[in-house]
């Protein structure tokens, strides 16, 4: 068979299948191929690379490096042909369902008032968003775009920049009035500071304390799991609270929340992505049509 017999991309689609499925039969079933074929292809593949890809046993699937390599550079092939048909078919028009999975935070302060806009916009497009601070599997809840602070950790998903926002440390008036306001990085101690529970909160506050960014530890007697429960609390005069500045902009401006130890604050921003499965054909226009709308609209 010649080289430019070779269907390569057909090959890297199978081979991308088996390591994310994690074995031939379960790849099979999702290409609608038989796993003696994905065997044979994964095979001939090596064969033709000239290096073993995959260590095989009768219960798992093992890559080598250089199938680690293989499979990471063919997903990002896989991306890239994708794009390029997304830019062929630009003309088709956007319609159907979106599932958008997002935090309530960016949900409620950043999504829902660009809502209006994009509906009026694709007037063909029904939303389905659901809320949560939990990083959730695409594929087992269907949702076509997942909305994520912090860096793409699954090189399978592909990740589209949104913007930065920077946080800031807040309380409600009546809790000030209270306890009094701190001065210090030292006097944060003696105050009760608000956590978060989810397993990628960071460990503690970090605030500039004589030119170097120290950790203030959160009180693990007020944990919450997500950013709009946590609002609720500091507005309520449970404590002080860290949080994204776009959460809190219209509670300081309205006088419900105060900014506090401004000028010990780092300087560190939260980076949010559009995240969404890029790998397996072009995007629907739909999904497309959201993902462009948020790269124009969102200001963080």
């Amino acid at each position: 068979m010649s080289r430019q017999d070779i269907n390569r991309s057909g090959e890297m689609e199978v081979f991308v299948s088996v390591v994310e499925r994690g074995g031939f039969s379960a790849a099979a079933e999702t290409r609608r191929m038989t796993p003696s074929a994905v065997s044979k292809l994964v095979a001939r593949l090596e064969t033709r690379l000239g290096t073993r890809l995959v260590n095989r046993s009768t219960r798992k699937l093992q890559l080598t490096p250089e199938g680690c390599a293989f499979y990471e550079r063919s997903v990002a092939i896989l991306a890239n042909i994708s794009e390029a048909e997304r830019f062929a078919s630009a003309g088709e028009q956007a319609a159907g369902r979106i599932s958008i999975n997002t935090s309530g935070s960016f949900g409620n302060h950043v999504l829902a008032p660009l809502i209006p806009a994009f509906m009026a916009e694709h007037p063909g497009v029904t939303l389905d968003i659901t809320h949560t601070d939990k990083v959730v599997d695409l594929l087992e809840e269907r949702a076509d775009v997942a909305i994520r602070a912090g860096p793409l950790k699954t090189s399978s998903l592909i990740a589209r920049k949104l913007g930065a926002a920077g946080k800031i440390i807040v309380a409600s008036p009546d809790y000030l009035q209270h306890h009094g306001e701190p001065r210090s990085a030292a006097e944060l101690h003696r105050h009760r500071r608000i956590g978060f529970s989810y397993a990628r909160a960071l460990e503690g506050w970090p605030v500039t304390d004589n030119f170097e960014t120290i950790t203030i530890p959160v009180t693990p007697g007020l944990q919450v799991g997500d950013g709009e429960a946590m609002r609720y609390l500091a507005l309520s005069g449970a404590g002080l609270a860290r949080m994204t500045e776009f959460t809190v902009r219209a509670d300081i401006a309205a006088g419900r929340l105060i900014s506090v130890l401004e000028e010990l604050n780092p300087g560190d921003v939260e980076e949010f992505y559009a995240v969404y499965i890029g790998q397996g054909g072009p995007l629907p226009a739909r999904v497309r049509a959201l993902l462009d709308f948020l790269a124009r609209h969102v200001r963080l």
